[in-house]
């Protein structure tokens, strides 16, 4: 099930479903560790003897965000019990607090009872053995531990703290858990448990006809009971309403910042795009902002309902998603956010200058799929293209930021080592990167897209090289670029098809490299990453086969991976549907008409891919990885970082675009005779 509201602060990240229930608890780390692992942390009503919590049938839910902010505004309406909930959460912009507020109106016309619970399924570090949860009489709350986790859990309404709690145990032997008592509208107020526990808290409210009343609730996150008596003692004495506020400013401070900072591609230029795309940029910059965890890691995605179909997830850093995501943190005016991402890049590096396949945000390799000895032949693991990108995305850091010390900083023991590794992993017969696994992690061969950012890194490299004094060190790197160029022209496009191959995969019974020719959407990296100009011929002839070949041709549209994608397949109809579609190859093809454009109406292209990227996210502008092809409902994870920064870069590019052209025009424009005007149109403008 997508996560349609994330909200987080570098440490911690929560998420929520469709259906209200909390499903994601990160802590310490920002996809790491997730103390709710599959549970789901619960919001229910008792009315009239009767009891629903919002997951169940009957209610009318609506899902958002405030206005620029990462604070939920919910409203959660079940007209059989004739109650409203209005509902808005945050973490605390510093500090390692959760806050929920809940209006609760009542819309029957005579005096109510209604009693409101909240549940709290942990299984802290990601299991529920030798959990504790009990009640702690001295300050009056709940709390779960185990080990250097506490979770404090606290709340009160216009009458005071909470009425009713219970600690018990959870899925083993004959107990479901207490959250099974709240439907009976008490509690048992038992006061400890120890092993697979949860825990409920419950306020009586009694409502006039039409009346309402608020609660508040939060959990404080810590490493002793210490530090989270101070933290409840903190938003006791701030106040949650004060609290939220503060968050709400603070996230729209952070936008005002990148309209500021970006006053002549965003601020300015911003008019020139629909609203609803101008508000879909600003929630991506909040939802990747969520996903960037404090010590660097850049999160895909914290959709951890994704385990059913692999036991694994998406809270993993993988290198080429976190330089694309850091990217375009620079380009919309971040660029001193993203420097613990280079810090986290350094430290991970190997020995031998390259990066792995994927690392958990606290700095450690993840899991892989990649061997390291394959029918008999021992090699490296990895991606090159995550190598390379990281180089590329540090440049573009400092062409945005002019941050001479950090680019310094980063240059010895990130810089050169993974520069030295990308000019010697190299075939030298064919002046081409060596094998490794494609970007889709799915085949092992030499890329069209692996081959354009190594280009990208070792040019990148070399303009630092050449920043920092060592010009012999930089011509190595920009004649090593240069050749792997050459080595693309002359081995990866294909004259007779008139398009970049895919890539070449060896044939180990022939001894020699084969074209691969399946249509994929990855050799957009050939203008992506600047090897060739947007308006070469081979370039146009390899994107409009793309868009002809991987556009799903059914009412949901958008452009597949490659043909015969099988990830997630819906049909075997290919030629229909050669595969899901993808917001980051749609978002490709938007940045290749957007660079392409000669005219301001050309840009239209990739105005309506951009309006179709809005159009098949989430109604709270979260954007999923792929979609159905027939319903056009998220598939994989919802939210994916990288789709969100597809989409800031194409608007950015897309602002920029206009702006050249816009003055192109102008300079068009010229005085024949006095008070006569002759308009020309202007010549091809490169991007």
């Amino acid at each position: 099930m997508p996560r349609p509201l994330v909200i987080g602060n570098g440490r911690i990240m929560v998420t929520f479903d469709e259906k209200l229930e909390m499903r994601d608890f990160f802590y310490p780390h920002v996809g790491q560790w997730n103390h709710l692992q599959g549970n789901r942390n619960r919001l229910g009503l008792w009315v009239d003897g009767r009891f629903s919590w919002t997951a169940d049938e009957g209610w009318e839910r609506h899902l958002g965000y405030q206005e620029d902010a990462l604070v939920t505004e919910v409203e959660a309406t079940h007209p059989g019990l004739n109650v409203k909930l209005l509902i808005n959460d945050a973490v605390h912009r510093r500090l390692n607090i959760y806050l929920k507020k809940v209006r609760v109106q009542n819309l029957a016309d005579k005096e109510r009872e209604i009693r409101v619970f909240f549940g709290q399924d942990f299984s802290i570090d990601e299991t529920d053995v030798g959990d504790t949860a009990l009640y702690e009489p001295f300050y009056r709350v709940i709390c779960h531990y185990k080990r250097n986790r506490y979770f404090l859990v606290n709340g009160f309404s216009q009458r005071g703290r909470f009425d009713q709690f219970a600690t018990g145990i959870k899925k083993f032997g004959m107990a479901e858990g207490t959250w099974r008592d709240a439907e009976e509208g008490i509690l048992s107020g038992n006061t400890i448990a120890q092993g697979s526990v949860d825990s409920v808290i419950g306020f009586n409210l009694v409502l006039e006809p039409g009346g309402e009343e608020t609660i508040y609730y939060w959990i404080c996150v810590g490493r002793n009971i210490q530090e989270v008596r101070e933290l409840d003692k903190f938003v006791l004495e701030q106040n949650p309403e004060e609290l939220l506020f503060r968050t709400r400013s603070f996230s729209r401070a952070f936008l005002d910042a990148c309209f500021e900072s970006c006053a002549g591609t965003c601020g300015r230029d911003v008019e020139k795009l629909p609203p609803e795309i101008v508000t879909a940029y600003k929630r991506s910059l909040l939802v990747l902002r969520t996903h960037f965890d404090a010590g660097g890691a850049v999160i895909a995605s914290p959709d951890s309902d994704i385990m059913v179909t692999n036991r694994d997830h998406y809270c993993y850093l993988w290198p080429r998603d976190g330089a694309v995501t850091i990217y375009a943190l620079v380009q919309a005016g971040y660029g001193r956010l993203t420097r613990p991402f280079f810090r986290f890049c350094a430290n991970a590096l190997t020995d031998r200058g390259y990066l792995l396949h994927k690392y958990n945000p606290d700095g450690t390799a993840g899991s892989s799929w990649h061997p390291w000895l394959e029918e008999g032949v021992v090699h490296l693991p990895i991606q090159e293209d995550e190598t390379a990108l990281v180089l590329w995305a540090l440049w573009e850091y400092y062409r945005r930021e002019r941050d001479l010390e950090f680019v310094l900083e980063c240059y010895r023991d990130l810089v050169r080592p993974a520069a030295q590794f990308l000019s010697d992993y190299v075939d030298e017969d064919l002046s081409l990167p060596a094998e490794s696994y494609d970007l889709w992690e799915e085949r092992r061969g030499i890329f069209t897209f692996t081959a354009a950012t190594v280009h990208a890194g070792l040019t990148a490299a070399g303009n630092m090289a050449r920043l920092f004094g060592q010009p012999k060190l930089a011509e190595s790197y920009f004649q090593r670029a240069g050749e792997i160029k050459e080595g693309m022209i002359r081995h990866l496009y294909d004259e007779k098809r008139g398009r970049f191959l895919r890539g070449l995969r060896f044939n180990r019974q022939k001894g020699a490299f084969e074209p691969d020719t399946t249509i994929d959407s990855s050799v957009a990296g050939v203008f992506l990453y600047n090897v060739l100009p947007v308006h070469d011929a081979r370039v146009a002839e390899t994107m409009s086969q793309v868009e002809k070949v991987l556009w799903v041709k059914t009412g949901v549209g958008g452009v597949a991976r490659y043909y015969g994608d099988y990830y997630f397949r819906q049909t075997d109809d290919l030629e229909t549907v050669p595969g899901n579609p993808w917001l980051v190859c749609t978002l490709w093809l938007a940045q290749y008409y957007i660079r392409a454009a000669r005219s301001i109406e050309e840009l239209a292209r990739g105005q309506r891919l951009l309006e179709w990227s809005v159009k098949h996210s989430l109604p709270t502008g979260v954007m999923p990885e792929q979609l159905h092809p027939f319903t056009g409902k998220p598939l994989s994870v919802a939210p994916l970082s990288w789709s969100h920064a597809a989409f800031v870069i194409a608007v950015i590019e897309y602002l920029s675009r206009y702006r050249e052209l816009e003055a192109a025009q102008e300079r068009m424009v010229f005085s024949v005779l006095p008070g006569e005007e002759v308009e020309v149109t202007p010549p091809a403008v490169r991007f």
